[in-house]
C-alpha cells in the first residue's frame, strides 16, 4: 500500500496507474483510493491520510470549490509515500488526530 496526505476541502482528480493515465476500461475498474480515519493539523490545516493500492503511482488533486467561475484553477500532484514516511511525519506533526469509529470496524478478537 501507498500514501498520500490531502488538505481538507480538496478533491481526488486523475489517477494514473503503471502503464500511464488510470483506464477503467482497461482495469474494469477503478483505482483503490480509501481515506483513513486519521489527520494532523499543521499550521491549523487539517490533512487526511489516504490509503491507494500499490498500481497507484501519482494522483492528481485540485480545491474543490471554485470561488469564480472564470478563475484558472490550482492542480497538484501528489507523490505517494510508504508507511514508513506517514509515520515520520505523523511523529512530527504539531496535532494529531484520530476520529472516532464504530464497534463494527473494530477488528474481533479470539
Amino acid at each position: 500500500m501507498k500514501y498520500f496526505f490531502l488538505s481538507d476541502g480538496w478533491v481526488i482528480g486523475r489517477v494514473w496507474g503503471i502503464g500511464g493515465l488510470w483506464d477503467e476500461l482497461a482495469w474494469r475498474r477503478n483505482p483503490e483510493l480509501h481515506r483513513m480515519n486519521l489527520y494532523l493539523v499543521e499550521q491549523g490545516e487539517t490533512l487526511w491520510l489516504y490509503r491507494v493500492e500499490d498500481a497507484v503511482v501519482m494522483v492528481e488533486v485540485k480545491p474543490g470549490a471554485v470561488n469564480s467561475p472564470g478563475a484558472i484553477g490550482q492542480v497538484v500532484l501528489k507523490r505517494l509515500i510508504t508507511a514508513e514516511q506517514v509515520l515520520e511525519r505523523l511523529c512530527s506533526a504539531d496535532a494529531i488526530t484520530s476520529l472516532s469509529t464504530t464497534a463494527a470496524n473494530q477488528p474481533k478478537l479470539g
